[in-house]
Order: structure tokens, then sequence, then C-alpha cells
């Protein structure tokens, strides 16, 4: 607590400092910033809710973004402690959690599409991905293997030529799951340009890749 004076005769008042990095997973314990942990809050019936906007109001706990942590999390009844409150949990809430990361990606894919910066079809990602306008590669995961390899080489020469790392490579979705979600905007081998359209794709790839897989197993 700090305590404010204020001038002119009216009584100091104490206002709380929360400290800036203040957000510990309730699973490990540890530390980090908000792009590795997902929050939660209790609604007013109890139920715990995902916050992944960060903007829901009230008392909130911390998890480390990864699907494992949260079923941890979930099983060893954490939350009404790290809330401070009698609380309920869905059974499904991982469950619930992906389906969100799954539509904020599926979302910032169309919109970055809409604005030029999400191009499909495998001769546009080659050409991208071969002059370096790419910033990362998405392939369907039921995508053909000549195609996903055709791509690969040219990612891999493309790296080379500028002696920089490859882009990343994400397959998150089959073709079935794109059509549906996407209807004319789905793809079978799809490209992120720069941008903020296109970052905030790669962003949220990166989010539900390691949310599903872990941290060292989110790209290819």
């Amino acid at each position: 607590m700090r305590r404010l004076g204020v001038p002119g005769g009216v009584p100091s008042v104490k206002v709380r400092i929360e400290p800036v990095n203040d957000r510990m997973c309730i699973v490990t314990r540890e530390r980090g910033q908000p792009d590795g942990l997902l929050r939660f809050v209790a609604a007013p019936d109890g139920q715990v809710v995902p916050d992944l906007r960060l903007n829901l109001p009230g008392r909130g706990c911390w998890v480390t973004a990864e699907r494992e942590k949260l079923e941890l999390a979930v099983k060893r009844n954490l939350f009404g402690r790290a809330l401070k409150a009698r609380v309920s949990v869905a059974p499904d809430l991982a469950d619930a959690v992906e389906g969100l990361l799954c539509a904020g990606l599926l979302g910032m894919m169309n919109m970055a599409r809409k604005s030029g910066q999400f191009i499909t079809g495998s001769g546009k990602v080659e050409e991208a991905v071969r002059s370096g306008a790419a910033i990362a590669l998405m392939h369907a995961t039921d995508a053909a293997e000549d195609g996903v390899r055709k791509l690969r080489q040219a990612n891999t020469a493309q790296a080379r030529g500028d002696r920089q790392a490859e882009i990343p490579v994400f397959r998150l979705f089959s073709a079935g799951e794109l059509s549906a979600a996407m209807g004319e905007g789905a793809f079978i081998h799809a490209a992120a340009l720069a941008g903020q359209a296109g970052e905030g794709v790669v962003k949220r790839a990166i989010g539900l890749a390691r949310y599903r897989y872990g941290p060292e197993k989110g790209a290819d």
C-alpha cells in the first residue's frame, strides 16, 4: 500500500499498488507474462470462466497457457483457493478454452485475408516464401505430403539464402475444419504476411499450438 497525500487539506488516501509482473501460475507457481498465461475469473454465479482478452472485472488467477496445466488446475481444484471464493468449474473447461483459441485464430485469419496479409494457394504461397514476404506457413493437417515438402524446400532455400532461421510452420486444422469455419476462405496451404493482421495470425497460432502441444512442439 502507498499513501498518497492530496493538497488542500483533503485527508490522504490509500491506493493499492499491484506489482506489474505479479502473475503466477496456480499450478506451477512460476511467474510469467500474459502471453504465456491464461487468466480466469469467477462469474457472478460462481462459475469459473476464461478471460482471454484480459478485460473481465474482479479478482483473477492465472494458469500457464497449456492444456495439460489447465487440466491439472481443474483436477486439483485449485481455482477456489486462488480466487478466494466458492466456485464451480465445468469439467470441459479445457475444451472451452481451446474452442476460444481456435475461434480467435480463425477470426484473425479472415481479417488478415481481407487486408491482404494472409494468402492461400500453393503457387502464391511458394512465391511469398521464396521472396521472403511470408512470416509463417500454414498447412491443413491432412494436406498431401508432396505439397508440404515443396513448400518446406522453399522455406529452407529462402532461409539459407538470407542466412536466417526458417519461418515457423503450423498444422492446426484439417481441411474439413477449415472449410466449415471459413467457407470460401478455407485453404490447404497458406502464408501469413507482415503487417498487424498477419502478425496477429502468427501470435494466435503460436498460442494455440502451445496450448495443445506444449512449448516445445508448437510449430514444425
